[in-house]
């Protein structure tokens, strides 16, 4: 399911976003930072998307180069994702948008479950 790229873009910060811009595409990929994940590991991380939305996400991700489905020929199927090269070079951008996301929750007052000194695929 290869998404159509687009032939030219205006700025570089227009493609990047078309890459990680999904709703849980930045999620994702910080999931899988120094990881290895199964796809229901995935999903109980991320519990709030359907099962259609991460898979969409999770092969446009893969469509574009930024994580590798590895799929395990047993019964039942084992699928497991990571970071390509390319998807970790992504790594620092995440970790500071990361940074930035608890900053903001905390200026403007909203709680939040994560706990700042848990690595970010937490």
């Amino acid at each position: 399911m290869a998404r159509k790229k687009q032939e030219e873009y205006k700025c570089p910060l227009e493609a990047t976003m078309d890459i990680i811009g999904g709703k849980y595409k930045g999620v994702i990929i910080g999931h899988l930072i120094n990881k290895t994940l199964r796809y229901n590991e995935l999903q109980k991380l991320i519990c709030h998307s359907t099962p259609k939305m991460l898979i969409q996400q999770l092969k446009e991700l893969e469509a574009d180069g930024i994580v590798e489905r590895k799929l395990y020929p047993i019964v039942p199927p084992k699928t497991e994702y990571s970071l390509t090269e390319r998807g970790r070079t992504l790594i620092p951008a995440i970790i500071e948008l990361n940074k930035w996301g608890m900053n903001y929750l905390k200026e403007e007052n909203i709680p939040c479950a994560y706990k700042e000194d848990a690595p970010i695929s937490s």
